[in-house]
């Protein structure tokens, strides 16, 4: 089926639509690649303001502190699926060789939500599938995902002691903390609406497949007083994953048992669900040379040039 992109009516140029990027479904070449997905269900999400723990890591005087809560304003809507990304969707990036192969043991039945994925497969799917659909996509920040998860948000614990000057105060609350956190492990993927919607309306949030945020697990030095940042060091070959609580992995991980910096339990799978950028303006410079490049690849007695 080919994509209609203009026609000629009376004489005059007809524009029928004008997206960021255009993807001919037949153009020579794309014989035997794999089908891009059905368009994914998405929740647009109102610009607002979410409060949260900052990810990463504190120190103050070299002993880690409670990582501070900030705010932090989302300027517009946000748009985010609602659903995890599904196994047979991945799969098709697979087909396409865009994707890593997925563990032989991996679930992949429709219906399921991919998992054993590493951040480096789900930046690779999201480069693939806004390749494909002309748009763009990506993963979530933390703060992003935070917003969306809502009341479901499971935040970090705090691994400050009541009595900074007592390390075995210190270890006796991370301890509690850490196993208030245990829970039985639930290794096996749910179908996709298993855990339902949260107040948004987006499903699965805190399941049992936690979800790599683009967010870069940093380490951030503060003053005694906590007043000043001294100095931070961002560390992107690792990122924070969220679920039941938040965690960092690092970006080749697949199996969240296998490694990480997790408090308490780690994550059962790893997965993730991607953010629709908004559809940048075209200026009329833009157009204009949008349509000459259409027009190269159409074929056709109705195909014209622009003057």
């Amino acid at each position: 089926m080919k994509t209609k992109l203009f026609e000629v009516a009376g004489g005059a140029l007809a524009l029928l639509a004008v997206p960021a990027a255009i993807v001919l479904t037949d153009a020579p070449g794309d014989a035997g690649r794999a089908a891009m997905p059905a368009p994914a269900a998405t929740v647009t999400l109102p610009a607002g303001s979410v409060s949260w723990p900052a990810a990463g890591e504190y120190l103050v005087g070299g002993r880690p502190v409670a990582a501070p809560r900030i705010e932090v304003t989302l300027q517009r809507p946000l748009e985010i699926m609602a659903y995890q990304v599904g196994a047979t969707d991945y799969l098709r990036c697979v087909a396409d060789g865009a994707c890593r192969p997925l563990d032989p043991r991996t679930p992949r039945a429709a219906g399921m939500p991919v998992t054993g994925v590493s951040y480096d497969d789900a930046t690779a799917y999201a480069a693939w599938y806004s390749r494909g659909t002309g748009e763009s996509w990506r993963l979530p920040t933390d703060a992003e995902w935070a917003y969306a998860a809502g009341e479901r948000f499971g935040g970090e614990t705090s691994v400050e002691a009541d009595d900074p000057g007592n390390p075995a105060v210190a270890w006796l609350r991370r301890y509690r903390e850490e196993a208030a956190l245990r829970r039985a492990p639930d290794p096996e993927p749910k179908p996709a609406g298993h855990f339902g919607p949260n107040a948004n309306g987006i499903y699965d949030m805190a399941g049992n497949v936690w979800e790599w945020t683009s967010t870069c697990y940093g380490r951030t030095v503060l003053s005694a007083d906590r007043s000043k940042v001294e100095s931070v060091v961002d560390n992107c070959g690792a990122h924070a994953v969220e679920g039941r609580h938040r965690t960092y992995m690092t970006n080749f991980i697949r199996d969240g048992a296998s490694g990480g910096c997790a408090v308490g339990t780690p994550p059962d799978n790893l997965g993730f669900r991607l953010v629709r950028e908004p559809r940048p303006l075209l200026s009329l410079q833009g157009l204009r040379g949008w349509l000459r490049s259409a027009q190269a690849r159409l074929a056709g007695p109705d195909a014209r040039t622009l003057s």
